[in-house]
């Protein structure tokens, strides 16, 4: 049954009103606008659920900026299709959603819900925080590197990046093909089924997934632990320690995947430069140093080069999937450790270079905390195109993780 659709409204105008003055997650927001879609909510499977938007995807009612002012009141004529397909399965739009500049590095206005000193990561940066501190149930997020990942591990929720191209991208701006994949984040793993069960369309559907115990675990350290901090060790082997009181766990050493990240930033950078290339060339003097670099190094970048990254990493997609011939899920670092100060920037990316690289979906888990009460989520990898079982696995993993404590914003 649909819930009162102006109860709806009321409830989600009156929490973004609450938190938004502190947090600046969203780039646009209209109450009226939000209680006209009211009147048109469908009794779907998201019925009553909020959803934020990343400004790098089109909406109709709302301009689409791509967090650069370059498109500063842009706007488009149609929903992306993720959009549509949201509002179609009964959920209602909260508005636009904070992103950095054009999915990469240069921040947004948008702070960390637990703490306002701190970034809530990039480049679904305002999709985070307003899931974290209860304005929206469903995020809309995307990846290139770590710009999912990452903000759900920062701002303590469940982060959800599907394999590669499994939703549609139409309506989308893209930074690089190779990689770019949408996403959500949410408060609970039930909620990213909902939603993938939507965004996965065309047709919507309320499926619900089981709850299913790994068989195997392999616990993945990664070549660049000793990157991390001592935080993130300590919550990657207490979340280790405690899946392995319940199945088995063994350590995997990737020791022969460590150009993965290099490999990744050389096809992302080539891919970036042509993306953005009207934008380098007809408004430079617009654009951020952090992407001017990006484009410089991808110009820098021969065909040949690109053409043989594109082959090695295609080969070691082959040796991944061998991986899970042994193991259901991989356990591995979501970020270096807690989020960076603002003036730190948005963090590093590296954790999640290599299983972005490989089209593994992956599934971020909180419920880890520093000694300050600061968020540390965990990453949960799938094989490619079993994105079902991890969720499934996903939901095991969320009943033995700690309880987190609540955002207040």
């Amino acid at each position: 049954m649909l819930p009162d659709p102006t109860v709806i409204a009321e409830n989600l105008i009156d929490t973004i009103n609450k938190h938004e003055g502190k947090i600046h997650a969203f780039t646009q927001y209209n109450p009226e606008q939000i209680r006209r879609d009211a009147a048109y909510l469908s009794a779907g499977p998201l019925a009553g659920m909020s959803v934020g938007v990343k400004d790098i995807v089109e909406t109709e009612a709302y301009f689409t900026e791509y967090g650069s002012g370059i498109y500063k009141n842009n706007q488009s004529r149609a929903d992306a299709a993720c959009v549509t397909l949201l509002k179609q399965a009964g959920a209602l739009v909260a508005g636009k959603t904070v992103t950095t500049e054009f999915a990469f590095f240069q921040p947004g206005p948008t702070v960390n819900p637990y703490d306002t000193t701190r970034t809530p990561g990039g480049s679904s940066s305002g999709s985070a925080a307003a899931v974290a501190c209860g304005m929206v149930d469903i995020g809309i997020a995307s990846q290139t590197a770590a710009s999912l990942t990452r903000p759900a591990s920062y701002c303590g929720i469940v982060g959800f990046k599907p394999s590669y191209a499994r939703y549609n991208a139409a309506g989308v701006k893209y930074l690089a093909p190779s990689f770019d994949a949408l996403g959500v984040v949410t408060r609970d793993v039930t909620s990213a089924i909902k939603a993938d069960n939507v965004l996965k369309g065309p047709k919507s559907a309320s499926v619900e997934l089981p709850l299913q115990k790994p068989k195997r675990i392999g616990f993945c350290k990664t070549p660049w632990w000793s990157q991390g901090d001592a935080d993130m060790h300590q919550a990657l082997q207490s979340a280790a320690d405690l899946f392995g009181q319940h199945t088995s766990l063994d350590e995997v050493d990737l020791a022969d995947f460590e150009e993965g990240a290099d490999l990744h930033l050389t096809i992302m950078s080539y891919e970036a430069a042509q993306s953005l290339a009207w934008e380098y060339t007809a408004k430079r003097e617009q654009i951020s140093p952090q992407i001017a670099a990006l484009i410089k190094a991808g110009q820098a970048i021969t065909r040949q080069d690109y053409e043989e990254a594109l082959a090695k990493a295609q080969n070691l997609r082959q040796k991944a999937d061998i991986l899970f011939e042994t193991y259901d899920v991989i356990l591995a670092p979501a970020a270096p450790g807690v989020a960076p100060l603002l003036e730190e920037g948005t963090g590093s990316p590296l954790f999640s270079r290599l299983w972005t690289l490989l089209y593994l979906p992956s599934l971020t888990l909180p419920g880890m905390v520093n000694k300050a009460g600061l968020p540390i989520g965990v990453q949960f990898l799938g094989r490619y195109g079993a994105d079902e079982a991890l969720l499934s696995y996903g939901l095991w993993a969320e009943q033995i993780l700690p309880d987190r404590p609540l955002c207040s914003g």
